[in-house]
């Protein structure tokens, strides 16, 4: 009987784990064991935000809306796990109004929080210990014949396996976001200093990277 008892309670703890975990990741908050980095490292805390994520929010100033801003939810990479740049790479296809409208005003923005890496807990996305990050600056086109680019594939399908497939008459090209403003919040008490420098130079350490 023990061992029945045993293995029926076994049963259930692991149904329990499995639906909490369903329901949290259908929530979009995957369960993670880890917390962020040191809120007082702005410059690490910039670097792992952007290495982390595989998506944010690219803002575009509409030419087909007034030059209204315009924000998409985008898919990009800044290297493979480990070996991030802190440059985010795109893949975009000009059938979509964020490459038109980059084509035709190269200012932009990403966003990005840390929230859906689950680091935050329970707590409400724009609290201010949630961290989140906006980069300014410029889409540029990378050239598709260049070591950049072959840079930019490599951290775009080593981290999105599906865009390798995606259908070549689309004309999908590489973009790269040229940074030139840093905004985050990853504490109380406004945004910190970063500058673009210090951020592209920061050395990232390899084991303390969750993906």
């Amino acid at each position: 009987m023990e061992t029945k008892n045993l293995a029926r309670y076994l049963s259930i703890s692991f149904l329990v784990l499995f639906l909490v975990s369903f329901l949290d990741s259908v929530q979009g908050r995957p369960i993670s064991m880890l917390s962020g980095p040191d809120p007082k490292d702005a410059a690490y805390t910039a670097r792992w935000l952007v290495a982390q994520n595989s998506w944010g929010v690219l803002n575009t100033i509409s030419s087909e809306l007034g030059g209204a801003p315009f924000g998409n939810v985008v898919s990009f990479s800044d290297g493979p796990p480990n070996e991030g740049s802190g440059i985010p790479y795109f893949y975009l296809t000009a059938l979509d109004p964020t490459a038109r409208n980059a084509l035709v005003d190269k200012r932009s923005s990403l966003t990005i929080s840390e929230y859906p890496l689950g680091t935050c807990g329970k707590i409400d996305p724009e609290n201010p210990t949630c961290a989140k990050i906006t980069l300014t600056g410029k889409l540029l086109v990378v050239d598709g014949k260049s070591e950049e680019a072959e840079v930019a594939r490599h951290a775009l399908f080593s981290k999105h396996p599906e865009m390798e497939g995606w259908p070549k008459g689309h004309n999908f090209q590489i973009f790269k976001l040229e940074i030139e403003n840093i905004f985050l919040i990853d504490w109380f008490g406004g945004a910190k200093p970063l500058t673009v420098y210090d951020y592209l130079h920061k050395k990232m350490k390899g084991h303390d990277f969750i993906m």
